[in-house]
């Protein structure tokens, strides 16, 4: 039987497909979402600022990635996780395409090009920061927890020498231990210690209450969720957080995520050869674009915008960045009313401008002390608490609930953490209220997902006998039994 259209029957594309898919315009509209090209125009680009991305490597003979706006080379390091070797400029790669897309986000050195006329700002958010690339994830986009060890373990011992100051971990695997057990979340605590910036996505295993994964349960990094521009740049009004962005509370009662970015239909660079692009074509936009979706895309944002603050303000703690970063955020609302709970959106929209206005600090990680978590002296909880009635709520703020009508101020923060008590645990009953799902109705095409098919290894087992060392130096000889993680 055929099958055809009905006379004087139309087809219309999707708001924004005509300038997405266009070869002469970047379409890089998450730069102008966040205040970036102001940013860029003032001369504040990352420069001097060196960002670390653990992924699948990177398209490193790409110019927009090799060089800066400068034509500078700012590729500082490489180093192959898998195979424990160093890698230069001429034989990193990427056969995946995640990391290159991620790491396109943060750094591109390409002007903006819109409606066919160059700007001048550019397509990445920090496009003069350098790079230092640890490729950790396999042409089919999965990893390992040694693999990904093995690339922290680079990163802790070169962050000195390299001057890392932002670390992107665009991945994730659901927790199976306390944070502080986890021994990715132990490297990555250790390297918060030592002021690296560590800037994760919070994951795409949305909409589901405590989907918070490993590394973004972590409680002093800045885990990101994701949203969507609905194809209206132009217009915030219809912005709205993307179904798969995942949600806290994590599970020691942390408020996740930190915050929200642009993270739908992202346009970034990939070779159409590579892995990802190769098996979803109808994403690809020329030899060297592609549009994907996740909150990956989002924590790149961030990481940008991160790199961009320590040029303005070298002096500043990663903690301090994690405050302007929060403090400068707006919540989202809808006909004047909250429109998702801090549990979804975190303290809301990052905004770069603000973010390098600010002057805030100690308003992040309070009551917390990393170093002591580490060496197992004390071990924290967070504010989110349910009443038994199937509300919830943050603890000192009890009056108020969840409740669509209630106001919030943009630079709204609640107090992070507690000492742990070894009788707290989530009621089993604990379910979140339905009232917290988005409406169905917000299921968009939003261009390419990640494919969630590398999942944790359930037959994972932590030995309790293994712990990091001070020196931060992984024992050989107590192995873990490989596990799945994902790229998000």
């Amino acid at each position: 039987m055929n099958i055809k259209f009905q006379e004087e029957c139309t087809r219309n594309l999707v708001k924004g497909y005509e300038t997405q898919a266009n070869d002469f315009d970047s379409n890089s509209y998450y730069i102008q979402a966040i205040g970036a090209d102001t940013l860029h125009e003032q001369g504040i680009t990352g420069k001097d600022v060196t960002v670390a991305v653990i992924d699948s490597g990177l398209w490193a003979s790409h110019s927009a990635l090799k060089y800066d706006t400068q034509y500078g080379n700012r590729i500082r390091a490489a180093y192959d996780a898998i195979n424990d070797t160093n890698l230069t400029t001429n034989n990193l790669t990427d056969e995946n395409s995640h990391g290159t897309h991620v790491t396109g986000i943060i750094a591109n050195s390409q002007h903006a090009v819109i409606d066919g006329y160059s700007k001048n700002h550019y397509q990445g958010v920090a496009p003069d920061s350098n790079l230092v690339v640890v490729k950790a994830f396999h042409e089919d986009g999965h990893s390992t927890y040694l693999d990904v060890i093995r690339g922290l373990q680079f990163i802790a011992d070169n962050h000195e020498e390299l001057d890392i100051r932002v670390l992107n971990m665009s991945f994730g695997a659901p927790p199976k231990s306390h944070y502080w057990e986890d021994p990715i979340n132990q490297a990555v605590m250790a390297l918060w210690a030592e002021d690296v910036v560590v800037v994760t996505s919070a994951g795409n295993t949305g909409p589901t209450a405590m989907s918070i994964g490993v590394p973004a349960n972590v409680p002093y990094v800045i885990s990101v969720g994701a949203i969507s521009d609905n194809y209206t740049p132009d217009n915030k009004n219809d912005d709205f957080l993307l179904s798969f962005s995942s949600q806290g509370p994590t599970h020691e009662a942390f408020v996740k995520p930190e915050m929200v970015a642009p993270g739908g239909h992202m346009f970034s660079l990939a070779h159409q050869n590579m892995y990802v692009p190769s098996n979803n074509p109808q994403y690809q936009v020329g030899n060297d674009k592609f549009i994907m979706s996740g909150t990956s895309q989002a924590s790149a944002v961030v990481s940008g915008i991160a790199a961009l603050m320590l040029q303005q303000n070298p002096e500043l703690s990663a903690s301090d960045v994690k405050c302007r970063l929060m403090s400068s955020t707006k919540m989202a609302q809808f006909n004047g009313q909250l429109a998702y709970s801090p549990f979804q959106q975190g303290s809301g929209y990052v905004d770069a401008v603000s973010a390098l206005n600010s002057t805030n600090t100690g308003c992040a990680n309070q009551g917390m002390d990393v170093v002591a978590d580490l060496n197992g002296d004390t071990h924290y909880m967070g504010a989110a608490r349910s009443d038994g009635n199937g509300q919830y709520y943050i603890q000192g703020l009890e009056a108020f609930m969840w409740d669509e009508a209630f106001m919030w101020d943009e630079a709204f923060m609640w107090d992070e953490a507690f000492m742990w008590d070894e009788a707290f645990m989530w009621d089993e009953a604990f379910m979140w209220d339905e009232a917290f799902m988005w409406d169905e109705a917000f299921m968009w095409d939003e261009a390419f997902m990640w494919d969630e098919a590398f999942m944790w290894d359930e037959a994972f087992m932590w030995d309790e006998a293994f712990m990091w060392d001070e020196a931060f130096m992984w024992d050989e000889a107590h192995m873990i039994q490989e596990s799945w993680l994902r790229q998000e």
